[in-house]
């Protein structure tokens, strides 16, 4: 089992600077060596790694972090892994440092004096965004849910201050460059080995409204409306999580975000949907600490990717003129 962190100079050749934000590495992955199943779990959601002045600078401080947090889904997503020997990538910058399912150049310009843009903007373009976008928000940006996150329902406006284009810069080229590089690095190696990947990026979601007497939605499937990942596959992920007795809903209200936009690739072998899972499934009755649900969770979720890594790796066996067994023998 190979853990790799960017804070200690060997994250697949990635030479990562300190974040700002960030208290020690801003992410890590970790992958059995050889790779025991061709998925990758990931959690750009899960960080918690607050540094007292981020916190500082939050006008409602802890309580606006528990609000932009998937809490505790790097627990969930953690547990699951070391059950399948699955490959796990965790975010620990928090998403209020910077926002890993969003475009680089999603960004909310009015949060930065207009005389320090200059190198956010140059940050933006090296890590592949647009100038059209400066000019052109994305509904996520006008939501306040952007790269840097500005304000959510209920609480408002999140900070005391404006953001410096120079950190913005800073945690582009430390955070959101190399998390995405090294996923699609991980991503190569599975199909490499495999000649199939599948990319699980894994989130958790506030309870949805449903009406009084109606079952409520539990989690929430979504492969960018059938662009990110093969119908087959999709159709394996809802039966074993209908199995369970969770209500699972499709696309809606979540299709996946730019982390399925990035690295999801079907007809090159690299599939990926988005898991939304309500926090009220393994998490207390105030949203805060695991619940009595968690185990039944991550069993759920055992099973799932048990069943999705069969499949994938019988669909990659075809391309690498692998036998079938071979998989089980390689799951051993």
């Amino acid at each position: 089992m190979r853990e790799i962190s960017p804070a200690s100079g060997d994250s697949s050749g990635f030479d990562v600077p300190d974040v700002p934000g960030c208290a020690g590495p801003p992410f890590v992955l970790t992958m059995p060596d050889p790779s025991q199943m061709p998925v990758l779990i990931c959690a750009p959601h899960g960080g918690r790694a607050y540094t007292p002045a981020l916190l500082a600078a939050l006008r409602e401080g802890d309580r606006a972090a528990l609000r932009l947090e998937d809490r505790l889904i790097d627990i969930i997503a953690t547990r699951v892994a070391q059950e399948t020997r699955a490959g796990l990538m965790v975010a620990r910058a928090p998403r209020a440092v910077l926002d890993l399912n969003r475009a680089p150049d999603d960004v909310d310009w009015g949060m930065i004096p207009e005389a320090e843009r200059a190198e956010a903007l140059a940050a933006t373009l090296q890590a592949g965004g647009t100038v059209r976008a400066q000019s052109y928000p994305s509904q996520r940006v006008r939501a306040g849910l952007g790269l840097v996150p500005r304000r959510v329902p209920g609480l408002g406006e999140l900070w005391r201050r404006p953001l410096a284009g120079n950190v913005l810069a800073r945690r582009i080229a430390g955070l959101h460059v190399p998390y995405h590089a090294c996923v699609s690095e991980q991503l190569a190696v599975l199909r490499a080995r495999w000649g199939t990947a599948l990319l699980i990026d894994l989130h958790s979601m506030p309870p949805l409204p449903c009406a009084p007497g109606d079952t409520p939605v539990t989690c929430v499937l979504g492969d960018r409306f059938g662009s990110s990942c093969g119908t087959a596959l999709m159709a394996k992920a809802f039966g074993a999580l209908d199995e369970s007795g969770w209500l699972v809903a499709h696309n809606r209200p979540y299709a996946g975000g730019y982390v399925l936009d990035r690295h999801a690739a079907p007809r090159d072998g690299i599939h990926a949907f988005q898991l939304e899972i309500d926090r009220a499934a393994y998490l207390d009755s105030r949203l805060v600490d695991l619940g009595p649900g968690a185990d039944g969770v991550v069993e759920r979720l055992v099973t799932m990717v048990r069943r999705l890594a069969g499949d994938v790796a019988a669909m990659g066996s075809m391309l690498l003129d692998m036998r079938p067994s071979d998989w089980a023998e390689a799951a051993e």
